[in-house]
Formats: structure tokens, sequence, C-alpha cells
């Protein structure tokens, strides 16, 4: 009995040693391979700490590769609470470095688990102080921050990003996919008490470069003269727009108020309006070259035509609408000139309403143009359906319709370049990424007609003639012909919600030169105060802008320095459009002007632009000299390049082909003397004045002389 009594135990034991193993071995058997995955993910998130550490942005250049926005390496202070032992200490030494409460850093150590950025973007003086601290649990990282040179230039195109590099505002937001890149990783392994032992980084992927249609300089003078603009007329925002009209493509947009990208939070909501692209209102009076545009290609009216204005007033669908001055009997040009709106009424009625919606849209009101631009506003146009019996005579002097800055800009360019609508760009071409990124692309929008050639000829005469004769004096342009209209457009009283009379749009838009634009100039003050109608107000900031722009393109002057506005270009004045068998003519005859001329001395002189650069220079007196050659017959653009290329300077005078020369072909002159040359226009038989662009560039159809725009009277709403 005694004996049973121990190996019983001893049983009893083995028993419940073996159960014991078989608990543990099934506990650590379950651990491994059901729990495995979940017990290590939680070992590495309680060892291991990822740091994201920004890419290196794309680098946004202008039109001639000069840095807007760059990514450099920057200092960012960054806190392991883990080591820190007295958060109050570190916070009062820190906060005197970077310029934080105290308070403020000791709270984020206290209440943080991990590592984390305490201060971003430090200056090498605050980087150095940091690490002569030598705080433990507190050190310096070097990471990508992006930054714009230029500081507020172009703030509103560029737009910003925040703290950690996601884009925010402009191309940044439009393109952050590309311009953004890869974010590298740094992965760090620390122990129980958060003492790291390892580290391993992964480098991001840069991101893809962008090139800017916009030109640094272009964008300089327009921000500047609109800074200037905004302190003269105390308007409570302003807009300028320069676009090369014959590609589309923005070479300068500027905003007021303005902002730093480098610190955009400091700045209000307000200040960070994109207003050329989000900001739609009335045109008001520069609407009215669209109505008398399509009239015109419709073929319901010519220039010349009459019209009864009837003193000023005009009853449509019930509905008075007075014009700002009283006029009677006047041609449609004149019409322009005056900026009359019963004028302009009565031409959209003899277009009708089925007519007029289609040349309203041809110009792409009321859609998106798909610029690369965030916040796009379409405007407002309505369907046809949705028009009221009076709807046509409100469209017709620019009201009832919205729109924005680049739509209204890529319209006149349209006028401007022929009678093509390009789209408005921004991005002239985007570099291909490397590595494991996907290589990109830029697909230009395709064009589309507006006018036809012979109509925007005609327009571009009329807008040449508001100036000269018109109330848009203050647009003419010293040295250049220019054309343009200006408006004058009441606002919307929120309060009542009937046009003001006291808060205005004040807009002028025209191009330059009128011969052969090479850019078209919006300018819109919002709210200006006194002075408020849009050829006093806007033309004479599109006049600076235009007599800064066109030298600093290398445009050459088509007037004779010294003349009075208008006075070389009134006296070589011809009829206003020729048939449309001297157009073939006249392209006729300039391309058999593309083969070289012999002058009087057996010297070859081509007169085609692409080979300006291999006429003869002789010697005469010891000193270099150039043969004048033969320009009769060429156009304005073939004498400016082959002069140019010369090294003569050219004093063009007159429109069309060239018909007199001084010095004579043959003579013998100075690299850089004058050469003045005479152009016209004529009716029959050889060349006309109306040459097409596809032999020298020139945009299609007639030119005039000088032009400019016209701007409202004191009463009326909209001119």
């Amino acid at each position: 009995m005694d004996q049973r009594i121990p190996r019983a135990r001893w049983i009893a034991v083995w028993c419940l040693a073996v159960l014991w193993i078989g608990l543990i071995v099934g506990r650590l058997s379950y651990l491994q391979l059901y729990r495995y995955s979940d017990y290590l993910g939680r070992a590495q998130r309680q060892q291991q700490h990822m740091v994201e550490v920004n890419p290196e942005r794309g680098t946004v250049y202008d039109r001639r590769g000069r840095e807007l926005a760059v990514s450099i390496p920057m200092d960012d202070l960054v806190a392991d609470p883990g080591d820190v032992k007295d958060a109050a200490m570190v916070a009062r030494l820190l906060s005197r470095v970077i310029k934080v409460p105290a308070e403020e850093i000791e709270r984020k150590l206290n209440d943080a688990s991990e590592i984390f950025p305490l201060a971003r973007k430090l200056t090498p003086e605050q980087a150095t102080r940091v690490g002569d601290l030598n705080l433990r649990g507190i050190y310096t990282q070097k990471e990508n921050h992006r930054v714009y040179p230029q500081h507020d230039l172009a703030a509103h195109v560029l737009g910003f990003v925040d703290v950690d590099e996601h884009g925010l505002g402009g191309i940044e937001l439009e393109l952050d996919k590309m311009i953004r890149g890869r974010p590298g990783h740094i992965l760090v392994q620390s122990d129980a008490r958060r003492r790291w032992f390892d580290r391993s980084e992964v480098p991001g992927l840069p991101g893809t470069p962008v090139t800017l249609t916009i030109d640094e300089t272009i964008q300089y003078i327009a921000e500047k003269e609109l800074a200037r603009a905004i302190a003269d007329t105390h308007a409570q925002s302003g807009v300028i727009v320069v676009q090369d009209p014959n590609t589309g493509e923005l070479l300068a947009v500027a905003n007021w108020p303005t902002f730093d990208p480098n610190d955009a939070g400091k700045f209000s909501d307000e200040s960070r309006i994109d207003r050329a692209v989000a900001s739609a209102y009335e045109p008001g009076s520069t609407f009215k070259v669209i109505t008398l545009g399509g009239a015109i290609e419709d073929g319901v009216i010519k220039p010349t035509d009459m019209l009864d204005c009837q003193m000023g007033s005009i009853v449509v669908a019930g509905r008075l609408i007075h014009d700002h001055k009283p006029y009677g009997v006047i041609s449609v040009q004149h019409v322009l000139e005056v900026s009359s709106d019963v004028g302009a009424i009565k031409v959209a009625l003899r277009q009708g309403e089925p007519r007029f919606f289609q040349t309203i849209r041809r110009f792409h009101f009321g859609e998106l143009t798909g610029i690369e631009l965030p916040g796009e506003n379409r405007g407002l146009f309505r369907r046809l359906e949705d028009w009221t019996p009076s709807s046509i005579g409100s469209l017709a002097m620019g009201q009832e319709i919205s729109v924005t800055p680049i739509q209204m800009v890529s319209a006149i360019s349209a006028i401007a370049n022929g009678g093509t609508v390009y789209r408005p760009r921004v991005v002239k071409s985007m570099g291909k990424r490397s590595g494991a990124l996907e290589n990109v692309s830029y697909q230009k929008p395709q064009p589309t007609q507006g006018f036809d050639s012979d109509t925007a000829a005609t327009m571009r005469e009329l807008m040449e003639d508001v100036i000269l004769n018109g109330t848009g004096k203050p647009a003419r342009i010293a040295g250049y012909t220019d054309g343009g209209k200006s408006g004058t457009a009441q606002k919307i009283d929120p309060t009542t919600g009937r046009y003001s009379l006291h808060d205005y749009v004040a807009s002028f838009t025209g191009f330059a030169p009128l011969n052969d634009p090479a850019v078209t100039i919006l300018v819109a003050l919002d709210s200006p105060v006194g002075a408020h109608l849009g050829g006093d107000v806007a033309g004479p900031v599109f006049k600076r802008v235009a007599e800064q722009v066109l030298p600093y393109m290398d445009v050459a002057h088509d007037v004779p320095p010294g003349s009075e506005p208008g006075d070389a270009i009134m006296a070589a004045k011809a009829p206003r459009k020729p048939p449309a068998k001297d157009l073939l003519a006249a392209k006729k005859r300039e391309s058999n002007m593309a083969g070289v001329r012999a002058n009087s001395t057996g010297a070859q002189f081509p007169l085609a632009p692409q080979n300006a650069g291999n006429m003869t220079t002789v010697e005469f007196g010891g000193d270099a000299g150039i043969v004048v050659p033969p320009f009769a017959g060429a156009t304005v653009r073939g004498v400016t390049e082959a002069c140019v290329k010369l090294g003569l300077t050219p004093i063009l005078v007159g429109n069309g082909v060239a018909v007199e020369q001084t010095p004579e072909a043959g003579a013998r002159i100075a690299r850089g003397g004058h050469v003045t040359v005479r152009f016209e226009r004529t009716n029959s038989g050889g060349a006309s004045g109306n040459v097409s662009g596809s032999d020298s560039g020139n945009a299609p159809g007639s030119r005039g002389g000088a032009a400019g725009s016209s701007t409202a009277g004191s009463a009326g709403p909209t001119n």
C-alpha cells in the first residue's frame, strides 16, 4: 500500500508534466503558425519607424529656361520623444532658436509617441545652433523643400505646396502627380528604450520638370504695370494677360492682389485667386467685335452700311435701351468707333438669333478652355432655347454673358491671327521621367476657326479705326500700329440684383503690331475709383505694357520714329477690303518674290526671309558697307527680316506691299543705316494689300495701319 502511493504520485506528476508541455507546445505552435504575422507586425511597429522623405519635385522653368520653382535640400528639425528626458528644458532651449513658444514645443514632445518634425526649412544659422545645443533626441535631417526664387512673380500660375510638398494651387496642383515624383523613406530601428541601433534609406524618384509658356521678363512687366494701375485707380483687383496670338501660348498672367508662394499661408484666400481663369465678368463693349464680325461674315452687313441709331434709344422686346450718347445715321464702321449700343443691337437683329448664337459658340464662350490651371470658370452663355426675347439686344452689347479674361483674350487673338481660335496654354513642354515612373508627353489642343481670314482682316481695320478716330487714343503705342477694343461693363449690385451705377469693370483688349501681330494684351480693372471708362483707365496700361514687351521681343517698329500717331498710316491707307482675286494675286506675287533678285550692280539679294542672311556685303571707302536690295513688292515682314539680317534699321510706313524706298536699290550705306520703305495696298493686277500669312508667317487677310480701342461714353452701361 505504502509502495503504491509514491508510484501513483509519480504517474500524476508525469501526466501533469506531459499536459503542461503539450499546452506549451500547442501555444507556441499557435503563436508561430497562426499569429506569427500579427506579432511580427506589432514588433516592427514597436521597433521600426518609417519616416517619409519628400521627393525632389520637378523644376518649373519659364519659356527661356529660367527657374521659377525649384526643390532644394534644407534642414528639418526632428524630435524623438522617447529619447527626450527633460521636455521642459529642451522646449525652452529650442524656443529661442526656431521662434516657437516653449509651451507649444513641450506639449508636442509630451503628446508624441514616435518621431515627428518639430520645424521645417531651418536656415543654415538655425541648423548650426541646434547642432551646438547637442540635445538628446533632437536632430536635423536633410529634406527637399520647394522654393520660389522670384517670390511673388507668376505666383498664381505656379501655385504653392503644403508642408508635405503636395501641390495646392496653380501648376503645382494641376500637374502634382507628375511634378511631385515618388517619395523616399528612412527606416529606423530602435530597442525597448527607443534607442536607435540601425537605419536604412530608400531614395525617392525625382518629379517631371515642366517648361511653361510664361516669359519671366514679360511677366515682370505685366505685374509691375498692374501694380501701378491698381495704385493709380484704387481698383479692388485687376488682371493682365499677354498671349501669343499665333499659338495661344500665354506669355504672362498677372493678378492683383498677389501673394508669395514661399509663405502662402500668411496671405488671404482672396489674394490666392487666379482671376484670369477663375473670375468671370460681363465683357461689355469689347464683345461688340464678335457681334459685328459675325454679321460681316454672314454677309448681312458691310462696314460701309449706314445704320439709324435713333438718337440713342431703341426698344427690344418691350425693353428700352439707351445709348451713352445720341447718334443718328452712322456707318457700321463708326458704330465700333463710338461704341454705340443701339448700332450693335441693330447689327445683331439683322443677323438673327440662330446665326448670332452660332457666332458666339465658335469662340467657345461658355465652355472650359482646358488650360492647365485649376479652378477654371466656364463663364455663362445660355442655350438658344433659354434666351428671352430681349437677350439678343443684351448680348449684342456684351450683357447676359460672362467671360473669363483668358476666354476674351483668346477671342481677340483669333481676330489678330486671321480667324483661328487657339485654346490658351500655359504649359510648353514636360520632360520625361527616368526609372520606374512612366514617360509623359504633352498634347497640344487643336485649334478651330472663329472667323474666316477676310472677316478677321476687316475687323482688324475696324479696330484700327477705333483708335485713329474714336475714343481709344490713350492706348496708342509709340512706334507701332495696334488694334483693340475697350469695355466699361456695369457690375451687378448684390443688394438690388440690378446693374450698379457706381461699380464697373474697365477693360481693354488689343494686339500689336497690326501688320503682323506678335502679342495680344488684355487689361481688366475691377471697380476703379473715379475715372472708370475702359479706354481711359485700362487703355494706358495696355500702352505701357506693349511699349515694353514689343522691343523686348525684338519686334520691328512699323511707325516712323517721331511721327504723330496715325499720320504716316493714314497717308498710306487704301480701300478697305480688296476682292478675293486680289488676294490670290497677292499670294502668287509673294510666292514669286521668294526667289532672289538682281540689283543694278549684278549682286544677288534674296528677299525671302529664310535667305535674308545671304545678302551681299561690300567694301567702300575703307569701311564695311551694305548694298541696299530692291524691296519693291515685298511684305512688311519680309522687309523687316531682311533688314535685320543685313544689319540695317528699317523705317516702315503704311501697309500692304512695298512701293517706294529710300535709299534706292543698289545704294551702299553703312551698317546700321536707316532704310525707309513705304507700303500701299493695290486693287488691280498685281499684289494686294491682303497678303496671305502662309508665305511669311503673317496672319491671313488685309492689315491696316495704326489701330487701337474705343471706350464708352459717360452714360452707357457697357461701352
